[in-house]
């Protein structure tokens, strides 16, 4: 009697479990939204979870089966998830109807000292911190950076010039990242980075730690995104990251440097100063940690969302040759234009530049999917179709940067998809590698300066072109948190002589 006790208390268990799994998977169905068929414990992302594909390539292939649906549901483990492709609905959650759907949607963890940052904040800390933060990236700041980012870029052109002289491949995604890491450093922080310079550099090491997709990092991540309940508590005992540490101990090092020595650089770091001086004048509690999640998330997007463009732009280029030329002969115009040396100014006058830095943005937009979740009951416009307080959203920007019917030929690298008649054919929400609407990247005049700036420098001085060691046709890492290689970018570079 009693194994069968214990036997119908199992049966009991594994029901209850069961049912909690799935009581969800209703929820699409119940208003006539197509999507996959979830599973228990998985929902529509088990190979995603499983790190076998990434979350990019799987939106991409669920938007792709439902051709004609503008809505798509699908489920992380057991919470819906509401895949737009409709550019009206789309412009409704990111700018007309922006206030329902401010929040992204990102866990945020008091005990996690780096995570309180601006693009993971909720909308009642994220709006003050944004107006305060804004000015940092006006167009008149950028060309007060501008020296330093051409310092930087100068570096970026001799360092090329020692590997080019080895006659061996480049791996590009790493060269682009030691000059971002040194822009960053220089224009945000006011500190030599050393990053091209130094093999050794700890601010190299540390951006490229974060990046690095360990087992333990992917845990750490599902259960704080998936589960935030379990994680903060199990974030008393989990111990500080290494990078987590350093970063909290450089911000506050500069900071103390600072005010010790009476010294001002109105850079960002003078920004966070003023901040937690004047915290009377912002509605937020400003902790050590708030103030340092800024500084380490401008840090982190800065340095590598623009190096992976411009390996990216690369990438395309060295197998393009017609538009790699056409493009150093407009470099070349500028400068001799003025007086062979480079200004905020030329940049601007670069209308093929701009050209090849979106249609790389478009290919390779690091930020595949946006992420949105509603603040109230919302009925989408059109619609009877009516979503919950804090319904998740995803808008796959990926998806829609290679759909054919948008961007004709996607997996064609063509830059005049972006002359003034094509652009407008399409409408503009369709293209979003920097978001759109209030919750935009800050940053984005920040990251286009120094990505052409980069660019610029070395195509005027080196010619580039695929190798052995080029990885064609590319293949995405499915591991990694931003869209990148499977095995890295690998090309040859030689010098050219400049007239």
């Amino acid at each position: 009697m009693e194994t069968l006790e214990i036997l119908c208390g199992i049966i009991a268990v594994i029901l209850i479990i069961y049912y909690y799994l799935t009581s969800t998977f209703n929820f699409w169905k119940s208003r006539g939204i197509a999507g996959p068929k979830p599973i228990p414990l998985f929902g529509n992302v088990k190979d995603a979870m499983l790190a076998r594909n990434a979350i990019n390539i799987f939106v991409a292939d669920v938007y792709n089966s439902y051709k004609d649906e503008p809505l798509i549901g699908i489920f992380i483990k057991r919470n819906p998830v509401l895949i737009v492709k409709d550019p009206d609905i789309i412009k409704d959650i990111l700018i007309k109807d922006f206030p329902k759907f401010a929040d992204r949607g990102i866990s945020t963890h008091k005990n996690d000292s780096l995570s309180q940052h601006l693009v993971a904040l909720e909308p009642k800390r994220w709006r003050p911190l944004r107006t305060k933060l804004s000015p940092v990236f006006t167009a008149g700041k950028l060309k007060d950076m501008f020296p330093l980012m051409l310092e930087c870029s100068e570096h970026l052109e001799a360092y090329v010039g020692q590997l080019v002289n080895r006659n061996e491949p480049i791996e590009c995604r790493e060269l682009t990242a030691k000059y971002t890491t040194d822009v960053i450093g220089s224009c945000a922080f006011g500190i030599d980075m050393n990053s091209i310079s130094d093999v050794d550099s700890e601010f190299r090491k540390m951006g490229r730690e974060i990046f690095i997709p360990r087992w333990y990092k992917l845990i750490r991540f599902a259960i704080r995104e998936g589960e935030p309940w379990l994680y903060n508590i199990l974030s008393y005992v989990l111990p500080e990251t290494e990078t987590n540490k350093f970063f909290m101990r450089i911000l506050m090092e500069n900071i103390d440097y600072r005010e010790k020595n009476n010294i001002v650089r109105h850079d960002f770091v003078d920004t966070l100063r003023e901040l937690k001086k004047n915290q009377d004048k912002i509605d937020i509690e400003l902790t050590d940690s708030v103030i340092a999640s800024q500084a380490f998330v401008f840090f982190l997007a800065g340095f590598e969302t623009s190096s992976a463009t411009m390996s990216h732009a690369l990438y395309e280029l060295a197998q393009n040759h017609t538009i790699q030329d056409k493009l150093r002969e407009e470099i070349n115009h500028e400068y001799a234009k003025n007086g062979d040396s480079l200004s905020y100014d030329n940049i601007k006058g670069m209308p093929y530049l701009d050209k090849v830095f979106k249609e790389t943005l478009r290919k390779y937009p690091p930020g595949q999917v946006l992420r949105r979740k509603s603040t109230s009951d919302y009925t989408l416009n059109g619609t009877e179709i009516n979503l919950p307080k804090g319904q998740v959203i995803f808008i796959p920007v990926f998806a829609i940067h290679r759909d054919p019917n948008i961007y004709p030929d996607p997996d064609v690298f063509d830059p005049e998809r972006f002359n003034e008649e094509v652009m407008q054919t399409r409408n503009p929400i369709l293209y979003l590698p920097f978001g759109d609407g209030p919750r935009n990247c800050i940053g984005a005049r920040f990251a286009i300066c120094q990505t052409k700036i980069g660019l610029i420098k070395m195509l005027r001085n080196y010619k580039i072109d695929v190798c052995e060691k080029t990885q064609i046709p590319y293949e995405i890492d499915p591991k990694a948190f931003l869209l990148a290689p499977k095995n890295g970018i690998y090309l040859k570079m030689t010098k050219i002589n400049v007239a």
